[in-house]
């Protein structure tokens, strides 16, 4: 996995909210669209943060959700990242490491696509192993 680059995985276009929006609207756009996170951007379109289906699980265990809820108030904001130039080795190494589904993929200071267990269980899906001896 060394010559595949996290660019030719990745998931692109992102779906991106602004830290202001409602946790309602987050979950909405990620359910609309099927995806296990979504990224928070600010107006510069910068990484933010990101929200995934787990902190929605933290959410909704902890009970009584506020339902004025910001997604600016469950964001991870300590986001570990990649580049599209990054082997996909590389990537899964990270996500493993630190137990990451999502892995936002960065060209200089803009989000242009996420990477994903998904994307690589794909990947992998896809491959021929040769045959044991």
């Amino acid at each position: 996995m060394d010559d595949v680059f996290v660019g030719s995985l990745m998931s692109s276009p992102v779906y991106t909210v602004s830290n202001d929006t409602s946790l309602q609207n987050a979950g909405e756009t990620m359910r609309e669209h099927d995806i296990g996170s979504i990224i928070v951007v600010g107006d510069d379109d910068h990484l933010e943060g990101i929200i995934t289906a787990t902190d929605f699980i933290h959410v909704v265990a902890e009970g009584d959700p506020d339902p004025n809820a910001t997604v600016a108030s469950v964001m991870s904001t300590d986001v570990i990242t990649t580049t599209a130039s990054e082997s996909v080795q590389t990537a899964a190494d990270i996500m493993i490491e630190h137990g990451f589904d999502h892995l936002p993929v960065l060209d200089g200071e803009v989000v242009i696509g996420v990477i994903t267990t998904t994307d690589l269980t794909a990947y992998l899906s896809t491959t021929e192993d040769p045959s044991p001896s």
